[in-house]
C-alpha cells in the first residue's frame, strides 16, 4: 500500500528558549522527512523566536496569544495539510525513526486511526544528554507512550474528535484521547521508542499542579458522555 500523504509536525511552544531547537533539530532530523514543520508560539515572552529564526527557512512559524498548549496545537492542526498529523511539545524531542515506524504501521495496518508508541522519560541534565545519545535505547526503562508527543494520528480522525480542550490547564490530552475512545478510533501502541519526554522543573504538570482537579473534570465529563450513550460504565 502506498500512503497518499506524509506527515505534518506540530510544535506548540510557551517560552521555551532554552529546549525549542533540539525538539525542532529531532523533527527536522527524521529518517522520513514529515512534510511540513509547524511551530505555533503561544505568545512567548522570552527569546522562543529568536532561536527558531535559524529554523524560519524549514519550519512555518505563527504566533498566537497566550492561550495553552491545546489551543496552539488545534493552530497547528487548522494549518496542516498532510494526511497525518504528529504533535511534539518544545521540550521533548524524537528517536530518528519516530516518523517512519509510525507511518509504516499505517501502511501495514490501513484501518489504524492512530499509532502511539513507547516513551523514554528522563530528567533533564546529565540523565537526559546520556538517554538521547544511546544507540540503542534501552527500552526497559520506557513506557507506553498514551501522550500528545507520541502521537500520529489521520488528520480526518483527529478532526472526527475535535479539537483539543481549552477549559483545562492540564490533562486536555487525556480529555482528547478519552474522546478518541469514546468514538472508536482504531489504534495501536508499537515497542517502539517514538519519544524522549524531559522531565524538568517547569513542565506543565509541575506549574499547574493547583490545576489537578482538571484530571477530575476529564474524568466526569468522559462518564457523563458513556452514560448519555447508554455505554456500561
Amino acid at each position: 500500500m502506498q500512503l497518499s500523504g506524509s506527515v505534518s509536525v506540530i510544535i506548540p511552544a510557551y517560552n521555551r528558549q532554552t529546549y525549542i531547537a533540539e525538539a525542532v533539530r529531532s523533527a527536522l532530523s527524521q529518517s522520513q522527512s514529515p512534510l511540513e514543520v509547524i511551530v505555533v508560539d503561544d505568545g512567548s515572552t522570552d527569546g522562543t523566536r529568536q532561536v527558531l529564526e535559524q529554523f524560519f527557512s524549514e519550519v512555518r512559524y505563527e504566533v498566537q496569544p497566550h492561550c495553552g498548549a491545546g489551543a496552539a496545537r488545534n493552530r497547528g492542526a487548522e494549518l496542516a495539510s498532510a494526511e497525518f498529523l504528529a504533535f511534539l511539545d518544545a521540550d521533548d524531542m524524537w528517536p530518528p525513526h519516530k516518523v517512519a515506524r509510525q507511518l509504516e504501521a499505517f501502511r501495514l495496518r490501513p484501518d489504524l486511526d492512530m499509532v502511539y508508541g513507547q516513551v523514554r522519560q528522563l530528567h533533564d541534565g546529565p540523565e537526559w544528554l546520556s538517554g538521547i545519545s544511546e544507540t540503542a535505547p534501552d527500552l526497559s526503562q520506557s513506557i507506553p507512550g498514551y501522550a500528545a508527543g507520541a502521537l500520529m494520528v489521520r488528520r480526518d480522525a483527529f478532526f472526527r474528535v475535535g479539537p483539543f480542550s481549552l477549559d483545562l490547564k492540564i490533562g486536555e490530552f487525556i480529555d482528547w484521547y478519552a474522546r478518541a475512545r469514546e468514538l472508536g478510533l482504531r489504534e495501536t501502541c508499537l515497542p517502539d521508542l517514538v519519544l524522549f519526554r524531559r522531565i524538568h522543573a517547569s513542565n506543565q504538570g509541575i506549574v499547574e499542579r493547583a490545576s489537578r482537579s482538571d484530571y477530575a473534570k476529564v474524568l466526569k465529563a468522559s462518564l457523563d458522555r458513556r452514560r448519555a450513550l447508554g455505554q456500561n460504565i
